[in-house]
């Protein structure tokens, strides 16, 4: 009967992570068109400041572009970024920064979204001028 507990702890802690702040039962993002959808659901939120979005590309540091105010214990949350439009077929990697009396991070995810042929153009064009 031990083992199956043990087992039971293992798979649990691949699904949810505890967190200084906040225990997050799952962090995901996926393309929606042009865009990428993030998501969470946290269980506990004691003693929870804020959560802030991080983004970044392989070849890059994480950039803060968001942060969100705690709506409470079992919550889920969405964020839509859409500043997402430099080109095609870059990995973009996001993790969320738990601010409490400690910070922690979870583990990035990735996501390559689908980018039309207009903003890849434009991201190109501002590019030059950075």
């Amino acid at each position: 009967m031990k083992l199956k507990s043990t087992i039971f702890l293992i798979v649990f802690s691949v699904i949810s992570t505890a967190l200084a702040g906040a225990f997050i039962e799952f962090f995901n993002a996926r393309s929606e068109g042009e865009n990428v959808r993030l998501e969470w659901k946290v269980g506990d939120e004691s003693a929870l400041k804020n959560y802030v979005i991080e983004r970044k590309t392989p070849q890059s540091e994480y950039m803060e572009i968001a942060s969100i105010n705690p709506k409470g214990n079992n919550s889920v949350y969405s964020y839509l970024d859409e500043s997402v439009y430099k080109a095609n077929d870059i990995v973009f990697i996001y993790r969320l920064k738990i601010v409490a009396d400690q910070i922690s991070y979870t583990e990035g995810v990735s996501v390559t979204p689908s980018v039309s042929g207009v903003k890849r153009t434009w991201g190109s064009i501002k590019a030059m001028f950075r």
